[in-house]
Order: structure tokens, then sequence, then C-alpha cells
């Protein structure tokens, strides 16, 4: 027994030494950083499949209160490929725009032909550009980094890739539980605020889809307007490469 005690000490010495040092090179180590990137990713497909056919109305509103409204039939393929077909008003039935990476042009069918158009211009003129029109995935667009994180949110901060990009810079808050935005405000390479972007009213489109069915925004830039996406339908839904073409722009109502 004497012999026994005798050597568990020192054993004991040796064991909370090692557990000491273990401690100490855990607190040295950083902190696991979230990556920004796989958020905003999984942002995208709580948001949307990567091919999908949608309906939305599109609704601006003046600061008089008069509103002019505008329905949509939508498809997107991929990364970097979407039309949008206008479905009403009558002034504007037939009219389609298409996106190919950060190329668009806009199909009116009195003229033609299409014509080419830039992502900070308006279709339908009111707070929402072409860029938030013919939105590509966030991802797509953007690098993000986590800079912030709450008991409910996350911050993400995001950074164009390119200079073609609508907006230099977002700065997006994240719901923890849904993965999908609160808000998202927009900015110029000049750190200017372009406008905010409300994400509201969760919603299940089918497909294991639940997203929120309103997009909203206002603008320092144009006080006492609002622009207004209801979207009725999403779903996922492949396309050939043919639909993305501009030879197929008056064919478009087709895919219905």
């Amino acid at each position: 027994m004497i012999y026994g005690s005798v050597l568990s000490q020192p054993l004991k010495t040796v064991l909370n030494l090692m557990v000491q040092m273990v401690l100490a090179i855990l607190l040295a180590m950083p902190a696991v950083a979230i990556d920004g990137n796989k958020i905003l990713l999984q942002v995208d497909r709580n948001l949307q499949p990567e091919s999908y056919e949608m309906y939305r109305k599109l609704i601006n509103i003046e600061p008089d209160g008069n509103k002019k409204e505008y329905v949509l039939y939508t498809v997107k393929k991929g990364q970097d490929k979407m039309v949008a077909l206008f479905l009403s008003p009558a002034s504007e039935k037939g009219r389609a725009t298409l996106r190919l990476g950060d190329n668009m042009w806009l199909y009116i069918p009195s003229v033609g032909k299409p014509l080419r158009i830039t992502s900070l211009q308006s279709v339908v003129g009111g707070v929402f550009n072409n860029s938030d029109i013919l939105r590509l995935d966030y991802s797509t667009e953007y690098d993000a980094a986590m800079i912030e994180e709450t008991t409910d949110t996350f911050l993400l901060s995001c950074k164009a890739k390119t200079a073609t990009v609508a907006y230099d810079r977002l700065k997006m808050v994240v719901d923890k539980d849904t993965l999908v935005p609160l808000s998202i405000e927009c900015y110029a390479a000049s750190g200017m605020l372009i406008k905010t972007l409300y994400y509201k009213e969760i919603k299940d489109f089918g497909g294991d889809l639940r997203r929120p069915s309103i997009l909203e925004t206002d603008s320092p830039l144009y006080k006492g307007y609002k622009s207004v996406m209801l979207y009725a339908k999403i779903k996922k839904k492949e396309f050939a490469d043919e639909v993305f073409t501009l030879n197929y722009l008056p064919r478009v109502d087709e895919l219905r």
C-alpha cells in the first residue's frame, strides 16, 4: 500500500501538468471563424432553387399614394441566366428582359429587336432597378464575411466580386433560424447608401421552400417612393439553354 501511494502522487502531478498544457493550447488557439460565404450560399438556396419559374407582382408607390402594378413571369437557370416576361398591364404585355451574367436586354414587341439595358436602369421605374428585377444569386456576385453575430442574427458584409455589379457592397442581416435575409443595405463604391431591401412574411411555397413572400425597398435617393415585390409562386423547374437567348425572347410566353 505504501509503495502504491508513493507512485500515485507523481502520477497525479504528471496528469495535472498534461491537463494544464492541453488547456493552454486550446486557449491559445483562435476561435473558429464562421464562414460568411457558406452562410450566403445557404441564403441563396433558401430563397430560391438554382433553376426555377416564378410569378410575382411589382408595385411602385409614389409619394401621393398613386400606384402602378406589373405582373411578371420569370424563369432562371443556374448561376447566370434569367428571363422575365411582362404579363400586365396591357401596355407592357409581351415585353421581356434577358440577363446573361452582367449583360441585359429588353425586348419590346413593337420594336421587334432586343435593346441593351444596364443594371442600374429600371424598365419599370420606381426604386427597383434592373439588377433587382433580374437578380442572380447573391453568392454569384458577392464575397461575404461575417462581421457580427447576435442571439438571433448574422450580419454579413458582402463585397462585389467585379465592378460591374450594381451595388459595390451589401450589409445583410440574416435570420439565424431560417437563414434568409431580414434586411439588406445596398451601397455604392463611394460608401453612399443607395437603398435598403426588406424581406417580410415567410410563406410555404411547397417543395421544401419556405421564404419571405414580400420584398420592399426604399431609398434616400427617392424620398417618399417605395417599391414592393409580392411573390405568388416559385417552383423548381429545368429549362433548355435555348430559352435564354435573344432569339427566344418573343416566345417566352410559350413556357407557361
